[in-house]
């Protein structure tokens, strides 16, 4: 296996006991803190060629929110890493329980193309701070980014720790033929599910970020304007490329008519009267990904956009209205600039239409009225939720993000991601003394013994009280 090598010397190093202290690991994090600094400019100059990401947009998702993460692990990794002490019963009372974070061992980073700097750092510093040693694998689809990674990031990590794999299908398939302790993937479902068989062949637990439809209801009682607002700025973000950008909308016939004059509204002060022109709007990733969204426009009633140019991958923001759910755009996620709408009666069919499907990794619901949010939210299941916006609860390192059933499983962002990569391994440090208090348990038993067991490791449950 090409990758044998690598991976076994990756883990010599964590077997040594390297990536284990703190102020190692600190080393660490602060070194790709000045990745970030250091190549900030190429960043986004190479995010620029892949798909045509505008400046901001790639300093907001790969620069920024990395930092963000960056800083949250630092300031709060000494208290993170701390054994966590827990209850004990009668028996245990005198020793000492408590879970300690191990660290998993070599883990193995499978990063996507859509956000190719901020998916693969982010899980990196969950991996460093719980402290693995890592094989990150950038994508080879954004190909200008997965160059600065492999030529550039080794220059800041300790390469007898981390490693940096690049390829295609081929060189990942042969990469998950080695034993790693842990998987994390960012991807499509369809690839998920390879890569889940992979780590069973070892028993490896895995993390999988994947994607879905995330549906958006817009009931009748709300601000169109700022909706709309909302809606395009989410959906046409890096060209709708985003695993949590709104799929489609479920709103009635009355709404529909009203978000059609709002979202062209939208649109115009986004990106001026032609997104081509406009700075910032990106362009589709490459021509299998153009080829297969410009399909998707022939879908439901062309309201707005639906222009492309092939030479130059892009796809105008584009909303198609009256879509069925039969139409080949609501068969498989859009990830590309374009929103479909699907007109249904009221709440209740929504959340009917939204159940009906698998269970996508975001959901997204706008209301005037807090209890329609509310009960979208209370009667469906999702990886995250966000009222009366999109994407945004994906800003928030407090908040776990990660998907359920076809959307992925396991979560990650801020401590979440320390807590993913790491074994919470369950400790119990007893008195080597006072051995009578051990003899009830010893054979041979008897009812006297049984009873005293009891009393001694019994869990009780707390009396309910009524207040009259």
């Amino acid at each position: 296996n090409p990758f044998a090598g690598v991976v076994q010397h990756l883990r010599t190093s964590w077997l040594s006991g390297r990536t284990r202290p703190m102020e190692y690991r600190l080393a660490q994090l602060e070194a790709l803190g000045r990745f970030l600094d250091d190549k900030k400019e190429e960043i986004l100059e190479a995010t620029a060629a892949d798909m045509g990401k505008p400046c901001f947009e790639a300093f907001f998702t790969e620069i920024l929110l990395c930092k963000n993460e960056l800083h949250q692990t630092l300031n709060n990794l000494a208290q993170w890493m701390k054994d966590e002490h827990v209850d004990k019963n009668l028996v245990t009372r005198l020793d000492s329980a408590f879970i300690r974070k191990d660290p998993y061992g070599v883990v193995l980073i499978i990063a996507p193309w859509n956000y190719p700097i901020h998916l693969l750092l982010v899980p990196l510093i969950g991996a460093i701070a719980a402290g693995n040693c890592v094989v990150v694998k950038p994508s080879e689809i954004s190909k200008n980014t997965e160059r600065l990674v492999a030529e550039t990031l080794s220059c800041y990590l300790d390469n007898d720790c981390y490693a940096v794999v690049t390829g295609g299908v081929q060189e990942t398939t042969r990469l998950l033929e080695n034993k790693f302790d842990f998987i994390f993937f960012s991807g499509s479902p369809s690839v998920g599910r390879v890569v889940m068989r992979a780590a069973a062949e070892h028993l490896t637990p895995v993390t999988l970020e994947l994607g879905g439809k995330n549906p958006c209801y817009v009931s009748d009682t709300c601000d169109v304007q700022n909706v709309a607002r909302r809606l395009a700025w989410g959906r046409f973000f890096n060209a709708g490329q985003t695993c949590v950008a709104p799929d489609y909308v479920l709103c009635s016939l009355e709404m529909q008519e009203k978000l059609m004059p709002a979202l062209r509204e939208a649109i115009h002060e986004f990106y001026g009267p032609n997104p081509k022109e406009s700075p910032d709007f990106g362009r589709m990733v490459g021509d299998r990904a153009f080829q297969r969204v410009r399909a998707l426009l022939s879908s439901g009633r062309l309201a707005m956009g639906g222009q492309t140019d092939e030479e130059e991958l892009y796809i105008a923001p584009t909303v198609l209205a009256d879509v069925l759910p039969t139409d080949p755009i609501m068969q498989e996620e859009v990830f590309g600039p374009i929103l479909p709408i699907v007109v249904v009666a009221n709440m209740d069919e929504a959340i009917e239409f939204i159940n009906a499907r698998p269970r996508p990794l975001a959901i997204y619901a706008f209301s005037c009225d807090s209890k329609v949010v509310n009960q979208v939210l209370e009667r469906t299941s999702s990886g995250g939720f966000c009222g009366n916006d999109t994407m945004m609860h994906v800003m928030l390192t407090s908040l776990p993000f990660g998907g359920i059933g076809n959307s992925g499983l396991g979560k990650y962002h801020g401590k979440f991601t320390f807590d993913t990569f790491s074994h919470q391994r369950g400790c119990l440090h007893r008195n080597m003394g006072l051995e009578p208090l051990n003899a009830p348990r010893y054979p041979p038993y008897s009812q006297q013994k049984q009873g005293l067991v009891t009393a001694t490791f019994e869990v009780k449950r707390r009396g309910i009280c009524t207040i009259l």
